[in-house]
């Protein structure tokens, strides 16, 4: 078996120990009851106001819905309600996307 890639194996190993790092920092800030409070408050106004920014921007042009979607994601990382919301969507979006490529691919043959 080849020797991997010593770039890409640093990169896998990189964004590990960034998981792990952040696990602990994590760990540490829930042992601290008035710490943990002011994270979550301060992460659940981040996240809120993220997503309130993304749907401002929905009727503009631009990324509108990547912002909601990235303003859930950080509501997910604590709460269970945004995750599974931010589930939902993504088997929504990958259902849209499936029926789009069938009807992508029976409008192409027809034309032929």
């Amino acid at each position: 078996m080849p020797a991997p890639h010593p770039h890409k194996a640093a990169a896998g190993g990189g964004r590990r120990r960034h998981w792990q790092r952040a696990a602990r920092v994590r760990a540490l800030i829930r042992r601290v009851p008035w710490l943990d409070a002011l994270y979550r408050v301060a992460l659940t106004a981040v996240g809120a106001i993220i997503v309130i920014a993304g749907l401002i921007l929905v009727p503009l042009p631009g990324p509108g819905w990547l912002i909601v979607f990235f303003g859930l994601a950080i509501l997910g990382t604590e709460f269970h309600w945004a995750r599974r919301l931010l589930g939902w969507v993504r088997m929504a979006v990958a259902r849209v996307t499936e029926r789009w490529r069938v009807w992508r691919a029976r409008r192409a043959a027809y034309s032929t």
